[in-house]
């Protein structure tokens, strides 16, 4: 069998909403997509305030949650598939990390396939990340497989998600690590302005860098490691609050700072790659206007802006696709991007 009808599900450090992609997936000598239909789900703020808050809980009150939220995906997804007269092969599906911490072996996506499956009435394949753990890799990034497969054609595919990352291609061999924070931190200063995020950068641009901050923040041990390498919450909490909560400055501020922080560490990461060729940016970041101005100013390469649907779904396309290696019995992570110590097939399976 060489094509498949799937949903991909993604939920992302952002805490925007659950993305649904429906996707048909065909192998023809090479891979290629449709995106058929497509929607993003935002959460109540329930639903927000239990996984942003998650990783402070019991593991008790964990468990319920996993399987609650397996529950809470399983209904989305039938309701989409009614709505849509839709009838897809599985349901492929990230999670929501509570927590992720390779280096002490383990990492943790809620989202039960069991309750999701159950739910939902389709076969579901989850948990992608903890084969490559176990197999003392980074688990993550694993959108970079897609990356290779489904957008070839751009030199580096950068997401500004919760967290930035980026995958390129470099002695025949796929390469991608996380970069820094991203809309995990502009979101939350843009919320003590009142609004979930900075659209289009607006409230960046009234702010005004402060380069003592901007040096303090460009000192973060994690930048100095060499890949692979993966950035968690509890990263974020612990190097990057704290420098600028303590610089009271003003959000406006904040936001203008820290997005030539994001400006900054990308294009060093890029420029010093020396690789020619166009920059695919995807994930919310991409409709910052204001970061967007940033990274044009210091970045050597040209910057491609894809149509809103593959900015908003690229992630949820490609977990798709990760199913689908996982049903194929195929290699969807790889070792040049986790550090793992061989390439695998993760992902487990829940019967409809």
């Amino acid at each position: 069998m060489n094509h498949y009808k799937v949903i991909g599900l993604m939920s992302g450090t952002s805490l925007d909403g659950v993305d649904i992609a429906y996707c048909e997936l065909t192998l023809d000598k090479v891979w290629s997509f449709q995106l058929i239909n497509a929607e993003t789900i935002p959460y109540e703020e329930k639903w927000k305030n239990l996984l942003e808050n998650a990783h402070h809980s019991t593991a008790e009150e964990i468990s319920e949650l996993n399987s609650r939220y397996g529950a809470y995906l399983g209904k989305l997804v039938k309701e989409f598939c009614e709505r849509n007269r839709l009838q897809p092969d599985f349901v492929s599906s990230h999670g929501h990390t509570i927590f992720h911490n390779p280096g002490k072996g383990y990492t943790l996506q809620i989202g039960s396939g069991a309750s999701l499956a159950a739910h939902s009435g389709y076969q579901v394949i989850c948990d992608f990340r903890s084969t490559d753990v176990a197999l003392d890799g980074q688990g993550a990034p694993l959108v970079p497989i897609g990356d290779k497969f489904l957008f070839s054609e751009a030199a580096f595919c950068l997401n500004l998600g919760g967290i930035a990352n980026i995958s390129f291609e470099k002695g025949g061999e796929r390469f991608a690590y996380d970069l820094c924070a991203c809309n995990m931190v502009l979101n939350k200063y843009a919320m003590k302005l009142g609004s979930p995020y900075d659209s289009e950068g607006n409230f960046a641009a009234k702010g005004t860098v402060d380069k003592t901050i901007l040096n303090e923040l460009s000192q973060i041990s994690f930048y100095k490691k060499p890949f692979p390498k993966s950035l968690g919450r509890e990263d974020v909490e612990h190097h990057v609050f704290p420098i600028l909560k303590k610089s009271e400055l003003n959000a406006e501020d904040i936001l203008a700072t820290f997005c030539e922080h994001i400006a900054l560490e990308i294009s060093s990461v890029v420029n010093d790659l020396k690789k020619s060729g166009n920059v695919l940016i995807t994930g919310g970041g991409a409709f910052n206007n204001y970061l967007i101005s940033r990274l044009k100013k210091y970045l050597v390469n040209e910057i491609q802006i894809p149509e809103r649907k593959i900015i908003e779904f690229k992630e949820a396309i490609i977990f798709a696709f990760l199913g689908v290696l996982r049903i194929r019995n195929e290699v969807n992570c790889l070792k040049s991007v986790t550090g793992s110590s061989k390439d695998n097939c993760g992902g487990a399976i829940y019967k409809g």
